[in-house]
């Protein structure tokens, strides 16, 4: 069933996370204090898919007001003839998390980032029983710096601790700054002075009306166009799995052919672009769409608090365990954003001195006539996207609560043509292979993105938290 409160609530993905935002709050913290108790603790009990090594990208309304900020981190701003790979020091970016969370602490929060940052600084010493889920991804991570915990086994980052403590103490000089970034330079492609130049950027945030729910995304460098571009474009076709998953192939192809590190081209969402994209689809045969997919772990949370702010904030260190690179003696892993990058020579994508690479990472925000309706967000790399489209079409279309329309099974497109679907949806194989989909059952569920969602609802709160993570949603 579905969380409600009559004030505030917190959805994360993991137990400790959850617990951390209502402590904030019931502290008397608003929803930016609850979300940054919740992240920081994220990088303790998720980390194999986040960190302050990692990016962070955030969506937040207040007073009326909605803000976008992008926490991503740039190339070096001198590559001496390197070029970026996909691990190791040259696939490292600026890590831009830590920066995120101080700007959204200064400008919106009641406290300090030292009282969100601390109590995760203590968890990471105290240690914190391995969840089932987490125990998987770390075993199966090629670059883990150390040995997976069993289920259950209790694990602890005493340097992350320390690292964490200096935050606190100092804030985000303690990384971009001093000798954290010392050691972060010593162990990749980027010099201090890179760390010690990194800042947010404040923009402004994407929307697009889906039936009366206004759904509103991150500009690029984020992938938030495509889940745009896939409702703009299966608003105009006939409803069904199929149409589906071919609007949602269209978007993901279209938005990677322009993502990078600038605005989008003007005619992106041009009736006339849709329409001409839209007659690509056929109600009894498939488009042949060419894929390139990222990949990446990520991990999100959302927060509604009694004054009506609500925060969507998303981070992230792209691979499980990021680059592989661990700076010496802080514990903390390093991201490898720089895989974004294209290779395709003369893409706009491509790698350039201070260029932000394409990003997974995208927070979601609905609004109903002017008004907020709430946060909600899907991690998992190249289903973020995918599962924003399908989420909005379970709460729009077909008026699930929150925890229903996270907990309905999902399909997701591949590069190579496959579409995987989860279990529930064994139903749908022959009738989309008949129309020459390459539909196949998928029973790991870790490819299908965990999510969390809070709406409003009259007076209260409705949430959910993705029954394929650990977390849950919880108010008063």
């Amino acid at each position: 069933m579905p969380a409600i409160a009559g004030e505030a609530m917190v959805a994360t993905s993991h137990p400790l996370a959850t617990r951390a935002g209502l402590r904030a709050l019931e502290r008397g913290g608003n929803a930016v204090d609850a979300a940054l108790a919740a992240a920081a603790v994220l990088t303790v009990a998720e980390p194999t898919d986040n960190g302050i090594g990692g990016d962070g990208f955030a969506l937040v309304w207040d007073d009326g007001v909605l803000y976008g900020i992008n926490g991503s981190g740039r190339a070096p701003a001198s590559l001496d003839g390197l070029s970026a790979t996909d691990e190791g020091p040259c696939s490292v970016t600026v890590p831009g998390a830590v920066r995120l969370w101080d700007d959204l602490a200064v400008r919106f929060g009641r406290f300090g980032l030292d009282q969100a940052v601390g109590p995760a600084a203590d968890l990471a010493v105290a240690g914190i029983a391995c969840s089932a889920r987490i125990s998987h991804k770390w075993s199966g991570a090629d670059l883990a710096p150390m040995p997976a915990p069993a289920v259950g086994e209790r694990y602890r980052l005493p340097d992350l601790a320390i690292s964490l403590g200096r935050i606190a103490a100092d804030g985000p000089d303690a990384l971009y700054a001093g000798e954290i970034a010392a050691a972060i330079a010593a162990a990749t492609w980027l010099s201090e002075d890179d760390l010690l130049a990194h800042r947010s950027e404040w923009v402004e945030p994407l929307r697009r009306v889906y039936r009366g729910v206004e759904v509103c995304e991150l500009p690029p460098n984020g992938q938030g166009a495509a889940a745009l571009l896939a409702l703009a474009l299966y608003e105009g076709l006939d409803p069904g799995p199929h149409s589906a998953i071919e609007a949602m192939k269209l978007a993901l192809s279209d938005t990677r052919a322009v993502v990078h590190d600038g605005p989008l081209p003007p005619d992106f969402f041009d009736e006339g672009r849709l329409a001409t994209r839209r007659a690509l689809i056929h109600p009894d045969s498939v488009v042949d769409a060419s894929l390139d997919l990222p990949r990446g772990g990520t991990t999100y949370l959302c927060v509604v608090d009694g004054d009506g702010m609500a925060v969507s904030l998303i981070q992230s260190v792209y691979g499980s365990f990021g680059s592989g690179v661990v700076a010496p003696g802080t514990g903390i892993v390093l991201q490898n954003r720089a895989a974004g990058f294209s290779r395709e020579p003369g893409h706009p994508n491509a790698l350039a001195v201070g260029r932000r690479p394409f990003h997974t990472i995208i927070p979601g925000m609905l609004l109903e006539e002017g008004a907020l309706l709430g946060p909600f967000g899907v991690m998992g790399g190249p289903m973020q996207p995918q599962g924003h489209f399908q989420v909005v079409n379970r709460l729009v279309d077909m008026g699930d609560d929150p925890q229903a329309a996270l907990d309905a099974p999902r399909w997701r497109v591949e590069e190579n043509g496959v579409v995987e679907l989860e279990p529930g949806l064994e139903g749908l194989v022959s009738d989309l292979r008949a129309l020459g989909h390459d539909a196949r059952i998928d029973s790991v569920q870790h490819g299908f993105g965990v999510g969390q969602i809070i709406l409003r609802h009259g007076d209260a709160l409705i949430g959910g938290s993705d029954g394929r993570g650990d977390g849950y949603a919880a108010g008063y």
